[in-house]
């Protein structure tokens, strides 16, 4: 790949349980690239908040170049909010932040404004923000470091838009939000990837599922290094 930045952040939405954890970062620490990461890849895994202490403890422990991230953060700051998870507490463990997944959208009625105060708490701890849309309409709140592009037909459905239109509305993306960095997310696979990550406009990619498997998430690591 010629690109000087390719990210891929993967979601592991709410999935595994701790056995799968170590042995996910177990395989992962038998690759060549984990202890070297060649500099045109920034890698993200953004697994449950039970945990991101865990997989911090393991990255360490194998000396991992990956980073980590939150799947979600709370609107407020520390307090009497129940079951909230604040970005302080994400901060501890992780240096990234989902918000915004069209899974949150559509089963917890998120809108803009909630996410707005979101990205706001997140930016007021240092989190870096990615940010979910699903076109070039989407409000987007100032602050946000990458915008995902994800078509909600696209997610979970095996079914991946076709690179040609994801660079399309990623670049209009661009233009309307004046961002530096947009990634596609929506079934990316080791079979696609690439085609995906080699169109002008496409910073990286944000699977789900196919982040579940290390064998298939080293396969999209190993075919996008330089």
């Amino acid at each position: 790949m010629t690109k000087d930045k390719i990210y891929i952040i993967g979601n592991w939405k709410s999935n595994k349980n701790r056995q799968e954890v170590k042995d996910w970062f177990a395989f992962i620490a038998t690759q060549d690239f984990s202890k070297a990461m060649p500099e045109n890849l920034t890698i993200v895994v953004c697994p449950p908040f039970t945990y991101l202490s865990l997989s911090r403890v393991l990255i360490a422990e194998g000396k991992l170049t990956l980073n980590l991230g939150g799947q979600d953060v709370s609107p407020f700051k520390e307090g009497a909010y129940t079951g909230e998870v604040s970005a302080s507490m994400i901060k501890e463990y992780a240096d990234f932040c989902i918000i915004g997944h069209s899974e949150r959208r559509k089963n917890f009625a998120e809108n803009d404004d909630l996410l707005a105060e979101k990205v706001k708490r997140a930016k007021e701890t240092g989190l870096k923000i990615i940010f979910c849309v699903q076109d070039e309409n989407t409000f987007v709140p100032p602050g946000v470091d990458i915008i995902a592009y994800e078509p909600i037909w696209a997610i979970g459905s095996g079914k991946p838009d076709t690179p040609e239109n994801a660079n399309k509305v990623i670049g209009a993306i661009k233009q309307r939000h004046q961002a530096k960095v947009v990634i596609y997310g929506g079934s990316v696979s080791p079979d696609n990837i690439l085609s995906f990550v080699s169109m002008e406009h496409i910073d990286g990619v944000l699977p789900g599922g196919a982040s579940l498997d290390p064998v298939k998430f080293a396969q999209m690591i190993s075919q996008c290094k330089k």
